[in-house]
């Protein structure tokens, strides 16, 4: 076996099936889970009549391989919408790649990226770096390490929007660094990376020659007025019009409330684009022409976009004062998480526990927060995750109005 994988750490849902094992929750309240981030909003009608005429198409379907490139059809409904939501001219035959959902593509791309060998032969034998927020998506974790790499955390800031804090990370990290995971909006913080971070980082990359990764596939769930800045779009502000060393990985899951399609591209460098192309041509992940002929709608469709909108932000306005008035939280920048902070109360050495939290919420009102802790790790001395839960939004609004009540009953209730 791959002696890699024994690197690899539970997903956070293992922990917290772990962690809930013999609790019973109470019974006199339904249950109510806060803790899985997937969309629960309607799939758009007209996305499932375009996959039914998909299907019986006579010249297409089910009936013929697909092409790990993509279709003309797709790549340029991709190219129009990065033209409307950020005003980028992209060539969709060099600059934009079909792939199956963010997840997958972000952790084929450390595959492509990162040379374990690249410090083979130094005194030290010191492996290759890949360094990334924390809290993070655990994919990133997971393909620094079966890229034969190290993953180096980089904390967020509370006292800075959650903004990661970059300059933290040595000279000496980024000297090892072969990638960079960014995620703005970020999960589970919400934070959305303006321009001058984007300035560092991109320098940083020009001196280190680090890929930057950007995952951006909370981009459409916002709730300012202006849109999210996005990693291509910083690039283009900034006169990097060749996006070297930067790719962007956006998906449908959110933005169209279909996470089952299994839809996204990546789009930026051409040099990368070519090259993880011809890395998907051997592992075998080609879109069926049924799934892009659906994406295509989809990305050419923004009314339904804007719908999914409006309803996160009745949603989280309804919620955050609720929950507010008991703890600390307050509306993100963008995505449909709460980060929120454990009141003390709830032991901890500092500061509320999370865990502890989360386990007698749901023993004593049914409902199913995501301790922090387990979204991030321990590194640089501490846990940045630790004293948080996250809740995802993304039931009907009266069932997360529900939860906040019970969540709020719950902390004035306890001692």
């Amino acid at each position: 076996m791959n002696p890699l994988l024994s690197r690899l750490q539970p997903y956070p849902f293992e922990r917290l099936r772990q962690l809930f094992a013999g609790v019973t929750p109470n019974p006199d309240y339904r249950a109510i889970s806060l803790g899985i981030g997937e969309p629960r909003h309607p799939t758009p009608a007209f996305l499932k009549d375009k996959l039914c005429e998909a299907v019986n198409a006579p010249d297409g379907g089910l009936a013929t391989y697909p092409a790990t490139a993509g279709t003309p059809e797709l790549k340029n409904a991709c190219a129009t919408w990065m033209q409307r939501r950020y005003g980028l001219s992209l060539d969709p035959a060099t600059q934009i790649l079909p792939v199956l959902g963010s997840r997958e593509a972000l952790f084929s791309l450390a595959q492509v990226v990162v040379n374990p060998r690249a410090f083979a032969d130094s005194a030290e034998g010191v492996e290759p770096v890949v360094v990334c927020p924390n809290p993070f998506y655990q994919i990133y974790e997971g393909a620094a390490y079966l890229s034969g790499a190290q993953p180096w955390f980089a904390p967020s800031d509370p006292q800075r929007n959650f903004a990661v804090d970059w300059a933290s990370v040595p000279q000496a990290v980024w000297q090892r660094t072969q990638l960079l995971f960014t995620c703005s909006p970020g999960n589970p913080t919400g934070a959305v990376m303006p321009l001058d971070e984007w300035k560092m980082l991109f320098e940083l990359s020009d001196r280190y020659g680090f890929v930057i990764a950007s995952d951006e596939c909370y981009s459409e769930i916002y709730f300012r007025d202006e849109a999210p800045l996005g990693g291509l779009e910083a690039a283009a502000k900034l006169g990097r019009t060749d996006y070297k060393n930067l790719i962007a990985l956006t998906s449908l899951s959110k933005r169209s409330n279909v996470p089952g399609l299994r839809s996204g591209f990546v789009a930026g460098d051409a040099a990368l684009i070519k090259a993880f192309t011809l890395y998907r041509t051997y592992h075998g992940s080609a879109m069926s022409t049924v799934i892009q002929s659906a994406s295509a709608a989809a990305w050419l469709d923004e009314p339904h976009v804007i719908d999914n909108r409006e309803q996160y932000r009745a949603k989280f306005a309804a919620v955050t004062p609720i929950l507010a008035e008991v703890m600390n939280v307050a509306l993100p920048d963008a995505g449909f998480y709460l980060w929120a902070e454990v009141p003390e109360k709830f032991g901890g050495l500092s500061g509320g526990d999370d865990t502890d939290f989360a386990k007698a919420l749901l023993a004593q009102y049914n409902v199913t927060v995501l301790p922090g802790s387990y979204l991030a790790r321990e590194a640089q001395g501490f846990n940045p995750g630790a004293q948080r839960v996250r809740m995802a939004l993304v039931a009907e609004t009266s069932e997360c109005v529900e939860a906040a009540r019970r969540i709020a009953e719950f902390i004035k209730n306890s001692r």
